[in-house]
């Protein structure tokens, strides 16, 4: 068994590329036996099933809601729920056992009663802890059970939602919804609920013991303090629910600069901005600071003016109460019950204040849940849609426009058509829409108006996975992901032979890398390949893309951040990956433009031109002004 990804049986090291500056990834000699020791304890975990579709889920995700997450695991609420019940009526035990030992034990001077009291009393309490025993570990492991498929369900929609969702969201935001507001809920669900059961199940009870006892004091409670305690807690429910919404905000705040601080953290230092970041950090952390401020300025006033009523209760019941034992309405140990009953009352009420910050935290928190998971993508896949077979490769433009913003198009009424197998380059100046036309082929986005067509078909009659697998794209940014090299290699196809990942490092050019990196391809990588150059980042996604053996491939500017022998070795991997493809190529250097077959220049919203280099040349337009000002600073 592996353990962090490493082997217990060695009890090493990954092996990784000591050059790369990889930090000790292993297991210390001195704790490997504990560990095995700790392993050996662990129960059997069958393997995970994981189900992702991009259909909408079926279930109405605009009505999650606590209810809702907790009727999902019934067996477990309903056991929650008895012992949540025994529980609290083993703990209300106290104050009626008071006032039989008073009334039929001391004044009487039975020391039998009082004993058999003193015993019921101590079988309360061993009940109490019992249940409480009990009701602590279901309800965590209902949290537990509930946590996990809320998780899942806030993944699954990230994987569902479109670029233009991560392009407008930022980073800290969406993983505050996967980190700090489901931990706010597991807090609620795990511990706050239980105990908001228990101190409503006890108010519900006490009030009924109370009338029982003496239904006048009963009547003289609730006209004094309930309307002014219902007041109260209106208000109080009210502010502190815009209190928490604001506190989840803040948090989600925190989150996104701290992210994008560590991001960019070579330009922050390249800058020498750290000051100015602190200060900026300092005005988020504030406005986070001010709204849990606010939120506990709130449970304050509340708290303290709960207190107050039940103060001032109690000293009303023991002046009334007193005289109506002194005529003979009430005994010593009912009014000892009764006063009990009353401090128990409030109590709870008072206890509800913290337990009530946990449910506002938990339900600001389900707030935010529900409107993610109720948002839609902007690409989605047609319910009827049908999976995409042996495509040819044709790609066509036709009749298209689009705009990130509908407003301000980028393109329009594009009409263009690229044979199977050609490689055609977009070239034109920046902002011109050349890698938009590449993310309407692979359906990152959809056009405004008009149809982008595979072999023939709306790529919007086709399933998103089925048209992918037709497609391979190579970013001008390769990202790669903290892991071994062959799962880098294999991450569009995991299940690849080690015959064809061997095929694929020889035909790419890998093979030195391979040779170079100490374990070959088990060599762990840094998060984001930064050990590597960029050279070999590049090198590494097109050998990615040439494993998935794709009929369509798109290259954004996969030559632009390179450095000439860097640029000649992707160059001659980029010859074999285009082998008999349908490709796209977004050319920065009219270097690679020259490799297609065919260029075509976008500007001003739409096709300017197209052709060969040749003809290009001579047509005396747009890419031959390009070419000529390319030529110029290459020579200088």
């Amino acid at each position: 068994m592996a353990f962090g990804g490493v082997g217990l049986s060695n009890g090493a090291r990954h092996s990784g590329n000591p050059g790369g500056g990889l930090p000790f990834a292993g297991i210390p000699s001195e704790l490997l036996d504990g560990v095995k020791k700790t392993i050996a304890k662990e129960p059997e975990h069958p393997e995970p099933t994981a189900v992702f579709t991009h259909q909408p889920p079926r279930e109405r995700t605009d009505k999650v809601s606590v209810p809702r997450l907790l009727l999902g695991q019934k067996k477990a609420l309903l056991l929650s729920a008895a012992l949540i019940f025994i529980e609290t009526i083993s703990l209300q035990a106290g104050p009626l056992l008071t006032q039989i030992g008073i009334d039929s034990g001391i004044i009487p001077r039975d020391f039998t009663v009082i004993v058999i009291v003193a015993a019921t009393y101590l079988i309360s309490v061993a009940a109490t802890a019992v249940a409480s025993r009990s009701r602590v570990r279901w309800t965590g492991r209902l949290a537990a059970w509930v946590m996990h498929d809320l998780r899942v369900k806030v993944f699954h929609q990230i994987q569902r939602m479109s670029l233009d969702y991560f392009t407008e969201e930022k980073a800290g935001v969406i993983m505050t919804r996967m980190t700090s507001d489901i931990e706010a809920l597991q807090q609620l669900l795990q511990d706050g609920l239980a105990q908001f059961a228990i101190q409503g199940l006890t108010i519900i009870f006490v009030v009924v013991v109370l009338v029982v006892y003496s239904p006048l004091l009963a009547l003289i409670t609730i006209v004094l303090i309930f309307p002014l305690l219902t007041v109260f807690s209106v208000w109080f429910r009210r502010r502190s629910h815009v209190g928490y919404l604001r506190v989840r905000d803040g948090i989600a705040g925190v989150l996104s600069h701290l992210d994008e601080s560590l991001h960019g953290v070579r330009v922050i230092v390249g800058h020498n901005r750290q000051r100015l970041n602190v200060l900026h950090h300092r005005k988020v952390v504030g406005h986070y600071r001010e709204a849990n401020n606010y939120t506990a300025q709130i449970a304050s006033v509340y708290g303290a003016g709960t207190y107050t009523m039940g103060v001032l209760a109690q000293a009303a019941i023991l002046l009334i109460g007193g005289d109506m034992v002194l005529h003979h309405h009430l005994t010593v140990g009912e009014l000892t019950a009764y006063v009990l009953y009353l401090n128990s009352l409030f109590l709870p009420v008072q206890q509800l204040v913290s337990i009530y910050n946990n449910y506002q935290q938990g339900t600001a928190a389900v707030v935010k849940i529900r409107d993610f998971l109720a948002s839609d993508p902007a690409v989605q896949e047609a319910p009827d849609a049908r999976p995409a077979r042996d495509a040819r490769g044709e790609l066509e433009f036709r009749n298209v426009d689009f705009g990130y913003d509908p407003a301000q198009p980028v393109i329009r009424d594009v009409n263009l058509t690229i044979e199977p197998g050609e490689t055609v380059a977009f070239v034109g100046p920046t902002g011109a829409g050349k890698s938009t036309l590449a993310k309407l082929v692979t359906r990152f986005y959809d056009p405004l108006t008009g149809e982008v067509l595979l072999d023939g078909q709306d790529l919007r009659e086709l399933t998103l996975r089925s048209l992918r697998t037709q497609m391979g794209v190579v970013p001008q940014e390769p990202f790669l992901f903290a892991g071994t090299l062959k799962d880098n290699i294999t991450f569009g196809r995991p299940d690849a032979t080690d015959e064809e990942i061997a095929h694929t490092v020889s035909a790419i050019g890998l093979a030195p890398l391979v040779d170079r990196l100490n374990g070959g391809l088990g060599a762990y990588l840094h998060e984001r390949g930064q050990s590597l150059s960029s050279g070999e980042r590049q090198l590494i996604a097109l050998a990615r893309a040439f494993l998935v053996q794709p009929k369509v491939l798109v290259l954004d500017e996969a030559t632009s951040n390179l450095d000439r022998e860097a640029e000649e070795k992707v160059e001659s991997a980029l010859d074999t990956l285009l082998d008999n493809r349908t490709a796209i190529l977004i050319a920065h250097r009219l270097s690679t433009a020259m490799r297609a077959d065919r260029i075509v220049v976008v500007a001003d919203g739409g096709v300017a031109e197209q052709g060969s280099h040749d003809d290009l040349l001579r047509a005396g337009g747009r890419y031959a002004a390009m070419y000529e000002t390319w030529v110029t600073h290459s020579r200088n």
